[in-house]
């Protein structure tokens, strides 16, 4: 029997020591933050982020200044719906409104326009430039005090396009209500209501001028036609003359020059659109068989 004192000491067995952590999955993670906060910059860059860029206005085409003697001013409608109250002709002149180059208007507040105005456009075939100028002769983009609340001045009409709520029992804002219905709501724009139709929603209002403009013979064209729809927008008297000159010239201008929020039509373009479109209708007003309450009678009241 051996001496277990005498045998040699046996080396210990140790475990191998473990292999270093791969650093693959860290560089794979790294990179991929890397590449994804790159693309995030990228699309910041070129306005792919929502809200990272104003939103661009509808394409433009260029209109020529009218000629008078050239207009088609017999398709005049002479059912045109006044937003005067009660019918009188020049109750709500258009030297009340507040203007564009008085109100100061954010960029990116008339950015949450465009898309209503092309939607608007794509849907009735109105040109946007006739409908932003009726927007901005209405309510200076629904920038002007109380729009969004109560009625007007006359207690007729409400909202960014002043519709008249009140001349029942079918009101002009009953006819077109339901506009909204025929195109996609934007997903965000300026004053979105809690219930539609509204006429202090934009999007609801907007859609429901376009439609009844589009009624009343307006389409893409910046011609006699969409002079007319302006006219009967506001109403048939000498003061709707005026408004659907200034409405025609300033979206004529806008084609002409560019969209421009604070910029007006110069006094020589209003002054042709009046040669062309408004002094016929102007001198047939002033005729003896337009004058009187039988003469405005026939017109509707918007």
């Amino acid at each position: 029997m051996s001496d277990p004192e005498s045998e040699p000491e046996r080396p210990r067995a140790y475990a191998p020591p473990p292999s270093p952590a791969s650093e693959r999955g860290a560089w794979l993670l790294a990179i991929t933050l890397g590449v994804l906060g790159l693309l995030v910059l990228l699309a910041a860059l070129t306005g792919a982020v929502a809200g990272s860029t104003a939103a661009a206005p509808p394409a433009i085409i260029y209109t020529p200044t009218p000629v008078p003697g050239s207009a088609d001013t017999a398709a005049l409608v002479t059912s045109g719906r006044a937003h005067d109250a009660a019918g009188a002709p020049g109750s709500r002149g258009v030297q009340r409104f507040t203007s564009a180059q008085e109100a100061r208007i954010a960029s990116a507040w008339m950015a949450g326009f465009y898309p209503i105005y092309a939607t608007a456009q794509r849907t009735f075939g109105v040109n946007w430039l006739l409908l932003a100028s009726i927007h901005m002769q209405e309510s200076a983009f629904s920038t002007s005090p109380g729009i969004y609340s109560g009625l007007n001045f006359a207690h007729c009409c409400g909202g960014p396009m002043q519709f008249n709520v009140t001349n029942g029992p079918l009101t002009t804002w009953d006819l077109v209500s339901d506009s909204y219905r025929y195109g996609t709501r934007p997903a965000a724009y300026n004053h979105m209501t809690a219930t539609h139709p509204s006429i202090y929603d934009d999007f609801d209002a907007i859609m429901a001028a376009s439609h009844l403009l589009s009624a009343d013979g307006a389409g893409f064209p910046l011609d006699g036609g969409a002079w007319v729809a302006a006219y009967d927008y506001y109403g048939h008297d000498a003061t709707g003359v005026s408004y659907a000159d200034e409405v025609l010239a300033r979206a004529i201008s806008w084609s002409q020059h560019g969209f421009c929020i604070t910029c007006g039509p110069s006094a020589a373009l209003v002054q042709a659109v009046h040669g062309a479109y408004g002094a016929p209708v102007l001198a047939a007003l002033r005729t003896p068989a337009r004058r009187g309450p039988a003469a405005r009678a026939a017109g509707r009241v918007r």
